[in-house]
């Protein structure tokens, strides 16, 4: 059995007025949150995504559809938990995360420690076993345009023993 998996993920969301937008679980002030069925928090939802990813278990749509009115504006930490526990239960634990958030605004580097420490609490680890990274799209493209914030993030699953 290997003994080692990797996946990775990707989220992006609207940009929207009248929404808070939570980046790893902290609200960020900004004139624009995120729009989606939960509170669309795009970092989050890639981390989970290359969770499930890993184990070839599909994606969070699966586990929490857009169609189930019981997500409606759920708090991603919560989601994240719940995708967590079921990669423990496989018998698998996480090595590392490493991400990245695509942002034109708002500037997202006072914020990484908050997002990292929070990621690290619900996810049982050290905060230097998650990396998050922010950069623009240069303009470029729909995040360039402001219209939406994207994320990527890939995750090493490591055989709990």
């Amino acid at each position: 059995m290997t003994k080692i998996r990797i996946g990775n993920g990707y989220d992006i969301h609207r940009l929207v007025s009248d929404r808070a937008l939570i980046l790893g679980g902290i609200q960020i002030s900004h004139e624009l949150g995120l729009l989606g069925h939960s509170d669309a928090d795009v970092l989050t939802h890639a981390i989970m995504d290359a969770m499930l990813g890993a184990l070839s278990l599909g994606d969070i749509g699966h586990y929490f559809p857009p169609s189930d009115p019981q997500w409606a504006g759920a708090d991603s930490l919560v989601l994240l938990t719940q995708v967590h526990k079921l990669i423990r239960d496989q018998g698998w634990q996480i090595g590392n995360i490493d991400s990245v958030v695509v942002a034109e605004r708002p500037k997202l580097k006072p914020h990484i420690h908050k997002m990292r420490d929070k990621l690290a609490a619900v996810l049982e680890l050290q905060p230097n076993q998650i990396g998050i990274k922010a950069t623009t799209n240069e303009k470029l493209g729909p995040v360039g345009r402001e219209e939406g914030i994207c994320a990527y993030a890939v995750v090493l699953l490591v055989a709990s023993e």
